[in-house]
């Protein structure tokens, strides 16, 4: 080729490289997707399946797409800390990290956070006309990379369909759970250690009076059997609900205890002595009446599912106020669900 053949040519090149920098320079640097769906689920069942990874990885259309990546969960179970990251041939790998989360409310997270591709992406939850609006967003800043902002062109269609795809599996999953909201309960998770206890296994009609009755007559038995054996009472009383035999309620009325010699006896009495469950559990404080409590049954029953928590025994109720003395709009109740944590 001629010498000014060359020049020409590299003219030609300099002027499209110089040409796609001033494009480049004019292009938007941010990407910024939102979809939004209406899902006809309580936000706290919403909330549960977004603020906890694990829980996500059941309608990511990063799952769906490459469903073999190797994905590693890190820090806490669910809310702020929570990591996942994930290696696939299709997906690549990256890192996400819830770093705000506000209960029934909003999550947001980050994407490969402190590195040049960071992302941010936010889940807006609220109440709309008895059902719940949904909306998922993600934003990147491409700052000066002008590669990345002719990438962003193509990227937020790819996004998009990946969000219509990824959301309308949240509303499928959400819909299938049960609908008891469970919104208002104050739950704790946390390892609880065995204590010592005299019971008194006991039937009854599920009816709330035939169980306060049932109750009363067994915790007489037992404070009798304590003070025959010279037992020490340690704590409140509790019933540890073990199910039906028919349409009767079968539950543990007990009292905790100290002071158990080899002289009291294990065998062949009415009440006996044991231990209670040690290991993960859920704590739900209700307070108010006795008769509220199935209902607040209910809501932890969602709440477990939700969460995709599975039980690990029988739950048990401690009956921390006295009902003689404190009102029964003011009674506090603490029920334990053994679980198995994630």
């Amino acid at each position: 080729m001629p010498e000014y053949g060359v020049q020409k040519f590299l003219y030609v090149i300099g002027a499209v490289v110089a040409g796609l920098i001033v494009i480049g320079l004019f292009l938007p640097r941010h990407s910024r997707v939102e979809v939004s769906t209406l899902i006809d689920a309580p936000p706290a069942t919403v909330f549960a399946l977004v603020n906890d990874f694990r829980r996500v990885d059941l309608w990511s259309p990063r799952t769906a797409t490459d469903p073999n990546a190797r994905v590693v969960f890190s820090g806490p179970d669910r809310g702020v800390g929570a990591t996942v990251t994930w290696d696939g041939v299709v997906v690549g790998s990256g890192t996400q990290t819830i770093v705000e989360s506000r209960a029934n409310e909003h999550v947001t997270t980050t994407i490969n956070p402190g590195e040049p591709g960071e992302a941010r992406t936010w889940l807006d939850i609220e109440r709309e006309d008895g059902s719940t609006r949904v909306t998922w967003g993600f934003a990147h800043d491409h700052g000066l990379n002008l590669v990345g902002r002719y990438f962003a062109l193509l990227l937020s269609g790819v996004v998009k369909r990946e969000y219509d795809r990824g959301i309308a599996a949240l509303k499928e999953l959400a819909e299938s759970l049960p609908r008891t909201d469970f919104g208002d309960l104050d739950v704790e998770h946390l390892v609880v250690e065995p204590v010592q206890v005299a019971y008194l296994p006991t039937t009854s009609p599920p009816e709330p009076a035939a169980i306060s009755d049932a109750m009363g007559k067994a915790y007489f038995e037992i404070l009798s059997f304590i003070d025959t054996h010279r037992l020490a009472e340690a704590g409140a009383p509790l019933s540890i609900v073990r199910g039906f035999a028919g349409s009767q309620l079968r539950f543990d009325a007990a009292i905790p205890v100290r002071g158990i010699t080899d002289a009291v006896p294990r065998d062949g009495a009415a009440v006996k002595l044991g231990s209670t469950y040690s290991g993960p559990a859920i704590r739900i404080r209700h307070i108010g009446s006795y008769r509220q409590l199935a209902t607040t049954h209910r809501k932890i029953a969602a709440y477990l599912a939700a969460l995709g928590l599975e039980r690990n025994g029988d739950a048990w109720e401690i009956y921390v106020s006295d009902p003689t003395r404190v009102p029964e709009a003011q009674l506090q109740t603490e029920i334990y669900y053994p679980v198995r944590e994630n």
